[in-house]
């Protein structure tokens, strides 16, 4: 992998991840763009305990933009866009309409294709390799800015999900603090460890998962299972084997084997509905430990955490989403409309011939 730094002509970082070494990236913004202005703000909830970020400069954000004006593709011509050059492997750049800036943390756009009608599906096991690589090289980045405390690589996929631009891309956020659903799991583990004299709750659920009828594919170094607890239609969570607080932790082998693996399981995604549905939507998110103090969380250490993907979707059946209504949105009670065994069996039932 070669990396490549530069900036956008509005001052932004924007960064090249090729797979040649000899690839050169010396294009220039040609853009007259004013320097970016952010209003960015987090304020703390003192009844639920969370944070929200407040952030009203992204009403002006791109919304839904025709193909030929796709910010994300690379600039041809006089067509100019967010990225400088003419093609490109991988690209991260920081978001111009961000909800974390400044202190308040980091957002940034990674394009993984510059094919615009390609999905993270359709990439070689070389291109998904290339995008590890990525998020483990901004996780690595990122975590060292003083105003980040945890970073959050992650894929929304479809108009369902809220995508806004349809060029296949993900984003990272680098948050000041530690995200909610972080801070529940790392509450359990330390309660877990207390209660079994120092069991690991991370292992603990592997170990029951691999034993029982939800697990949908394995190989050496990775198992994905869906979750004997699932909240959604179709969910599924991926481990390496080998227990590891965040992707910067990874050994080469589960690296090596990642793409095939993840690959599988996006296809399979997009196999459940049946032939002639559309792209199935989802989300795709890694959970890493924080970079911050843990001392709220008594007992537990970084390498307590596991390191995993979550990747589901809002698809309940054909035609048909799973909307977080009342008991969801309104209490947090997540009610599951499809078995979690069927769900695996089913994902089990799509696998690739």
């Amino acid at each position: 992998m070669k990396k490549t730094s530069t900036q956008l002509a509005d001052g932004r970082e924007l960064v090249y991840y090729d797979l040649r070494d000899d690839t050169v990236r010396d294009a220039v913004d040609r853009r007259p763009l004013d320097r970016t202005v952010t209003t960015s703000e987090v304020r703390r909830d003192e009844l639920l305990g969370d944070s929200v970020a407040i952030a009203s400069h992204r009403q002006g954000r791109t919304y839904h933009p025709p193909a030929d004006e796709c910010p994300l593709c690379p600039s041809q011509g006089d067509r100019l866009s967010e990225i400088p050059d003419s093609s490109y492997d991988v690209v991260v750049f920081q978001n111009r309409f961000p909800s974390l800036a400044g202190d308040s943390g980091r957002c940034e756009v990674v394009c993984f294709t510059s094919d615009h009608n390609a999905s993270f599906a359709d990439l070689t096991e070389e291109q998904a390799r290339l995008v590890l690589d990525a998020w483990t090289d901004r996780t690595s980045e990122l975590s060292s800015l003083p105003s980040v405390e945890q970073v959050f690589c992650f894929e929304n996929r479809g108009a369902e999900i809220g995508v806004t631009l349809g060029h296949p891309h993900g984003q990272v956020y680098a948050y000041p603090f530690t995200t909610p659903r972080t801070a529940l799991m790392l509450r359990s583990v330390a309660a877990h460890k207390d209660a079994t004299g120092g069991e690991n709750l991370f292992d603990a659920v592997l170990e029951r998962e691999l034993a029982d009828e939800r697990v949908v594919l394995e190989s050496e170094h990775w198992v994905a299972f869906v979750p004997y607890a699932a909240h959604w239609p179709y969910e599924v969570h991926l481990y390496p084997r080998n227990r590891v607080p965040d992707l910067l932790a990874l050994d080469e082998e589960a690296r090596s084997e990642f793409p095939k693996v993840y690959l599988e399981l996006l296809r399979r995604f997009d196999r459940i509905f049946g032939e002639g549905e559309p792209p199935t939507p989802y989300i795709a998110a890694w959970h890493q430990a924080p970079f911050g103090q843990l001392e709220d969380f008594e007992g537990v250490v970084r390498d307590d955490f596991a390191l995993h993907l979550e990747l589901f979707t809002i698809r309940r059946t054909s035609g048909k989403l799973k909307f977080l209504a009342g008991s969801e949105s309104g209490m947090s009670v997540f009610i599951n409309d499809v078995p979690p065994e069927r769900a695996a069996e089913r994902l089990r039932e799509v696998a690739s011939s």
